[in-house]
């Protein structure tokens, strides 16, 4: 995952001070989000084979409990989209932040590293510079794309950051931070692209009609406000090809009943666990939130359409902080609009159809 030779040795790293003892070799992560829980599941593993002897607490989702973290707090108690929709989820995000910040004092870990999710994780970086525990943020918050100011607070409260989109190192080098490009993480995880027919056999999938994958998100929020224009766009595309099959990977942080209850009995919408990049490999195209599985669409060769959609009001507060640009991953890295992008009033089951 890591580039050749990287290891907890960052630039910039403080000493733990004097007033208590670090464990030797134990890391607190906090990962709020399914995607953070991918990657740092896997920076877990590799920093496994840098130091066997390493401890991990923190917080995280299944895949990190996998790799064999400590999982203080799930991060599905945390994850949300959208600048209003947080207000729902306040009080377990205040306990989780009140564990974080007692195994802070209690434990003193040697090191606390950070990932994306930055209006909590920043806050737990203050704390850990108050008791002399060094930070390393891994999976930059986007500040280039909105609320730049926050990138003052990072340097005031981060040791190191490792980034891993290109034109990052520049800008935080440009801010006198000290930062490292690592690469994306998923060129590490996403296996060799199969052509279609064979992962469709894979799957045991007929390909006869076409094959469509729905990708919702992996936040309660993004499954609320995008499966009623997804199933609305499958419908219209079940009525012009009867032989559709519609396939659905479900993130290890979300409920499956969640799901069905946006699915009518009458859609042949199939919810898979398992093979996901197999799935994508599979689909002729697919409807994908905006987010990491539009990267790893691009990164499998799906076509697709991202859809962005949240709260009214928060749409309209995002729209006064956030830089014109593309919203996906995939056009973000890209460095242009590759795959169409429908956003708030655009995304419906015609818009989806089209």
């Amino acid at each position: 995952m890591l580039k050749k030779g990287y290891s907890l040795k960052v630039p910039g790293l403080r000493p733990v001070s004097a007033g208590g003892v670090a464990t030797e070799h134990s890391v607190l992560l906090v990962a709020g989000e399914a995607s953070g829980d991918l990657h740092g599941s896997n920076l877990v593993k590799a920093l496994r084979r840098l130091r066997p002897e390493t401890r991990f607490t923190g917080i995280g989702g299944p895949r990190m409990v996998q790799a064999g973290v400590r999982v203080l707090v799930p991060s599905s108690d945390m994850a949300v989209v959208g600048l209003t929709e947080v207000f729902k989820k306040v009080p377990r995000i205040l306990a989780a932040f009140n564990t974080v910040k007692r195994t802070l004092k209690r434990h003193r870990p040697s090191l606390v590293v950070l990932i994306d999710y930055p209006d909590f994780n920043l806050r737990v970086a203050k704390h850990a510079g108050r008791a002399g525990i060094p930070v390393l943020y891994f999976i930059s918050p986007q500040v280039w794309a909105w609320r730049k100011g926050r990138v003052r607070t990072i340097a005031r409260r981060v040791d190191s950051m490792a980034v891993i989109l290109p034109f990052e190192r520049d800008f935080y080098q440009g801010y006198g931070i000290p930062v490292t490009y690592v690469g994306h993480p998923l060129l590490d995880v996403c296996p060799p692209v199969k052509d279609r027919p064979q992962a469709a056999r894979l799957l045991g999938i007929d390909t006869g009609g076409p094959v469509i994958g729905l990708l919702p998100g992996s936040r309660t929020e993004e499954i609320r406000n995008l499966m009623p224009p997804m199933t609305g766009s499958v419908r219209l595309l079940a009525d012009r090809y009867p032989s559709l099959r519609c396939l659905l990977p479900l993130a290890p942080t979300v409920k499956e009943a969640l799901v069905r209850s946006y699915i009518p009995g009458d859609l042949p919408i199939e919810i898979y666990r398992k093979d996901f990049y197999t799935l994508l490999n599979a689909c002729d195209a697919a409807m994908v939130a905006s987010g990491t599985a539009t990267l790893e669409a691009a990164l499998m060769q799906t076509p697709m359409v991202i859809a962005y959609k949240v709260s009214g009001l928060s749409y309209q507060v995002g729209k006064l902080v956030i830089s014109p640009q593309p919203i996906g991953l995939a056009n973000l890295v890209a460095g242009g609009n590759y795959f169409p992008e429908l956003i708030q009033y655009q995304v419906t089951p015609e818009r989806l159809y089209t």
